[in-house]
């Protein structure tokens, strides 16, 4: 019951934080800047963020063919329709509520597929490390392709943290920035050495163990070649629904890959937080524009574009497969051979 209270709070406290974010970002705005929002916005070609929308549906769908080939090492062997519309449900759940979607991605496919649903988890589990080991690999692509960029912006911020407004460097702020860190230092071993078998830092063991497993059950897919081609398709169509959604906004047409790599690496972080990314993934992308020559009002425009194209894929789809789910399945029986889809 606790558990269950302290997962409502935390839910209440993080989506509390995404839309202060959004008030936040908004309030800051001057009036003629507000204008300008709402005109760039207005004069969005949004017919053209279908697209985008179209490589998003196509990621999802390969996700669930890769999710289907993760199962077949354990005997089972789901209908494709089922597995993509499991999908598609589990995404819909983790927008109303974090983790919930996880849970109901194998109790959806598992009730219509016959499938016990703890041995779903662990090819969960193996998802998310290889899609862990994606936002790495396109995390280091993004730093090498433009490390003049991201490494002027780090400058910047290090400069603002170290130097004043006159551009003096200030020793005592260097000074509280090594004691904090020699604090934290100190405060994590003492303690790891006094609490290494508390329930925190055995999850969070737990948590390292199983993605390692999940990384190291890549060895019994049988087409390992196939399931590469998919993860790099998945990330691809991200990427590319991020390039062409640029056409969609005057402003922001202009820009080619480096800076859809970015939007790519930092967007996937700042989902993270809030439930589905409001307020944190269109403030990102509002502080990463401005790098690439664009004014900050267009930049957090185009998050609230992008954001939306997202998070409508899931709720239209999300609602159409959990309505059509009970129907396609009345004659349904499921087998543990293979389907001929």
């Amino acid at each position: 019951m606790k558990r269950k209270l302290f997962n409502v709070f935390q839910y209440i406290f993080f989506l509390g934080l995404g839309l202060f974010l959004l008030w936040y970002r908004y309030e800051k705005l001057s009036d003629a800047q507000r204008v300008q929002l709402f005109d760039s916005l207005r004069s969005a070609r949004y017919i053209l963020i279908l697209p985008a929308m179209v490589m998003l549906l196509l990621a999802h769908y390969s996700r669930a063919l890769r999710w289907k080939m993760l199962m077949e090492p354990l005997g089972y062997y789901p209908s494709v329709t089922n597995t993509f519309f499991a999908v598609m449900i589990g995404y819909l759940f983790n927008l109303l509520f974090p983790r919930l979607g996880e849970v109901m991605k194998c109790t959806t496919l598992g009730k219509y597929e016959k499938i016990p649903a703890d041995k779903l988890v662990g090819t969960i589990i193996a998802e998310r490390a290889f899609d862990f080991l994606c936002l790495i690999i396109v995390f280091a692509i993004t730093i090498i392709i433009q490390f003049d960029i991201i490494g002027t912006f780090s400058a910047e911020k290090l400069h603002a943290l170290f130097f004043d407004t006159r551009g003096n460097f200030r020793i005592e702020k260097l000074l509280a920035t090594i004691a904090v860190l020699a604090a934290l230092i100190f405060l994590f071993r003492y303690f790891y050495k006094r609490h290494k078998d508390s329930k925190f830092l055995t999850r969070i063991n737990g948590i390292i163990k199983s993605i390692w497993s999940g990384l190291t059950s890549f060895r019994y897919i049988k087409s390992k070649k196939l399931f590469i081609a998919h993860t790099v398709f998945i990330w691809l169509m991200y990427l590319l629904s991020v390039r062409v959604g640029f056409y969609s906004m005057d402003a922001v047409k202009h820009l080619g890959m480096k800076p859809s790599f970015s939007i790519l690496t930092f967007g996937s972080l700042a989902m993270i937080p809030t439930p589905g990314g409001i307020g944190t993934y269109q403030a990102t992308i509002q502080e990463l524009m401005p790098l690439y020559g664009v004014n900050e009002v267009y930049g957090y425009g185009y998050g609230w574009l992008l954001w939306l194209a997202q998070t409508l894929i899931v709720i239209v789809i999300g609602f159409l497969c959990l309505s059509l789910l009970p129907l396609i399945n009345r004659h349904h029986h499921a087998t543990s051979q293979p389907d001929s889809e």
